[in-house]
């Protein structure tokens, strides 16, 4: 179990990696949120990130604001939800009409290595650290189990008379 949740933390990691990188290339990302931003600045995501639903904005406010940046192409990294699905395709819709290209790979990705044990952006942080201390634990419980055998085994005698017969012929 603990190789299921490493491998899910390495993948998301590294997901987040190619974000930075991609960011860091000048590609804006829209959130749906300020807090959404915040995660995403906590896990070093440095370059521009525009919220969709912050200030009342409209969704033609959005696509105006995004369409002023002169950028060709924008990541959609809404939440996993019902609400942030319905978002992403009616976004996703509006900038290709405006001929901007909606990234929406960031996103799948990471569903695909969440389930349905991620719904937001926001608890992108607090999921990751779930993963690490999982993989922690279960690694911390594996080499005591290991420890408490050898214990047993030493108790037993058996170290001793092993030893002892190396050096005889």
């Amino acid at each position: 179990m603990s190789k299921l949740f490493r491998e899910r933390q390495e993948k998301i990691q590294q997901i987040l990696e190619c974000l930075t990188e991609e960011s860091a290339r000048g590609t804006p990302i829209i959130v749906e949120g300020k807090k959404d931003l915040d995660t995403l600045r906590i896990l070093g995501v440095q370059g521009e990130i525009v919220t969709a639903k912050t200030g009342g904005k409209s969704r033609l406010d959005l696509i105006s604001e995004i369409e002023k940046t002169g950028n060709k192409e924008v990541i959609l990294l809404l939440d996993f939800d019902r609400r942030g699905r319905e978002w992403t395709a009616i976004l996703r819709q509006n900038l290709e009409k405006a001929r901007i290209k909606a990234n929406v790979t960031f996103r799948k990705e990471l569903l695909r290595f969440a389930g349905k044990e991620l719904k937001d952006v926001e608890g992108l942080a607090t999921y990751l650290q779930t993963l690490s201390e999982k993989t922690s634990w279960r690694l911390n419980a594996i080499r005591a189990r290991e420890r408490s055998r050898g214990k047993r085994s030493l108790a037993d005698g058996k170290f001793e008379r092993t030893q002892r017969n190396i050096g005889k012929p």
